[in-house]
């Protein structure tokens, strides 16, 4: 057994003392499959916040928070006599070499990583329909409580599998300046359920924008977070530099400060 072995056995035995029922943790032993779930997606956010401020030791740290749920998971899964870790890991081992046949077989090797994509994806929907007694639905298994970007793409890519797709992203862009007249309607008519329909209706196409520009939505809109974060933190340097508060400057002068700092960054 090499040193990584060693490591995981530790920690299974960690986890499963944590878990013992006379003498474990009070707040370890309460947890179930469901209280975990807020943590696991708390902790997925930290390891991408990490990655995308490129810190290795934080992105160490985080990977290991992030190892702590599925441990979790393994060992609430045990004790249920449904599945341990080392179960999890046939099943991962087994999907990977089935999925890849490209290089675990004879298969014929695809040129691009696309074509190779492609092809995951359609070894994922044989897999899913020998998984259904019955022809599943083109968008079922599509978890509902994923991200809303993130599924909203998720449900377009799938329908763009059969062909419910724009051939062209000008098509996508006369859709979104289609919708926003529709919200426009709406907003001189004061009805809010109809505002917020039409606003999602613009929020989904905008998502469908960022599928045919290949890129991910959710990454986007992070990204436009953090600059808009970045860009206020400056403006917020202004107001304090100046000594006054901020209701002594005009909306006027707050942006004056904002284009500044937009300036600045592209120096």
């Amino acid at each position: 057994m090499n040193k990584a072995d060693t490591t995981i056995q530790e920690l299974l035995d960690i986890m499963a003392r944590l878990r013992d029922p006379v003498q474990g943790c009070p707040w370890d032993k309460s947890q179930t499959f469901e209280s975990i779930i807020p943590h696991t997606l708390e902790e997925t956010y930290e390891v991408i916040d990490a990655i995308e401020r490129a810190e290795p030791q934080d992105i160490k740290v985080e990977l290991g928070d992030l190892l702590l749920q599925i441990l979790f998971y393994c060992q609430i899964g045990k004790e249920k006599s449904w599945f341990d870790f080392h179960d999890v890991v046939s099943a991962l081992e087994e999907k990977l070499i089935r999925r890849h046949p490209h290089i675990f077989s004879d298969e014929k090797m695809h040129n691009t990583a696309e074509e190779q994509h492609n092809l995951w994806e359609a070894l994922k929907e044989k897999e899913r329909q020998k998984k259904q007694q019955s022809t599943p639905g083109v968008l079922a298994d599509i978890p509902k409580n994923l991200p809303a970007l993130v599924r909203a793409q998720k449900l377009q890519a799938r329908a763009a599998r059969v062909g419910f797709d724009w051939p062209h992203i000008r098509f996508v862009l006369d859709k979104i300046q289609e919708e926003i007249k529709e919200f426009e309607e709406s907003y001189t008519q004061n009805d809010k359920m109809a505002l917020e329909e039409e606003l999602g209706d613009i929020l989904f196409v905008c998502a469908n924008l960022a599928r045919h520009i290949k890129s991910d939505a959710e990454t986007i809109l992070r990204r436009a977070n953090d600059k808009f974060e970045r860009r206020f933190s400056g403006v917020e340097n202004r107001v304090n530099k100046s000594g006054q508060s901020w209701e002594m400057f005009t909306l006027e002068e707050l942006d004056q400060f904002w284009d500044e700092v937009k300036i600045e960054e592209k120096k």
